[in-house]
């Protein structure tokens, strides 16, 4: 007999907060198609065995530049989609998500040219959420205009 879990219905955008390094409500792509979640950070470095890191970029409105340090953490070596690798830090943080409490690995990553600063992988979706492309809250312009951008490049060349 299968045991039916009631999972909570998410959208394709969500807000969500990072109550334990201080960034409040920011908005989040949810990708089911990513293994582990990503955050946005401006600067990732080793300092005497610890990883010191700033979240965010300066032009987000929650941005602080304040330096979290991390007593644990890894290097991990990321695919993406198109084939690109990257050597990236990977550490645990809480989220918060859909009223939901969560500590989930996240790869620390240069997200300045995306529209959405945290991308929500399926380590924290799997078992807790069910995704409905047709909710969230979409930055719909700028989404647009990330797009716009990306075809007037493909143009000039």
């Amino acid at each position: 007999m299968n045991k039916q879990l009631t999972k909570d219905v998410i959208g394709r955008v969500e807000p969500v907060t990072f109550p334990e390094i201080g960034i409040g409500e920011v908005f989040a792509r949810v990708d089911t198609g990513a293994k582990t979640s990503a955050i946005w950070v401006s600067s990732a470095q080793i300092v005497a065995g610890k990883l010191h890191v700033i979240f965010l970029g300066e032009d987000h409105p929650e941005y602080s530049s304040q330096v979290q340090i991390f007593d644990k953490f890894a290097s991990v070596v990321v695919s993406s989609s198109n084939g690109q690798s990257e050597k990236r830090y990977k550490v645990k943080i809480l989220i918060k998500i859909a009223g939901k409490n969560i500590r989930a690995t996240f790869t620390l990553a240069d997200r300045q040219t995306q529209v959405y600063p945290v991308l929500v992988g399926r380590n924290i979706l799997r078992g807790k959420f069910v995704v409905d492309v047709k909710l969230g809250t979409p930055l719909i312009q700028r989404e647009k205009d990330r797009s716009q951008s990306l075809q007037s490049q493909l143009t000039e060349k």
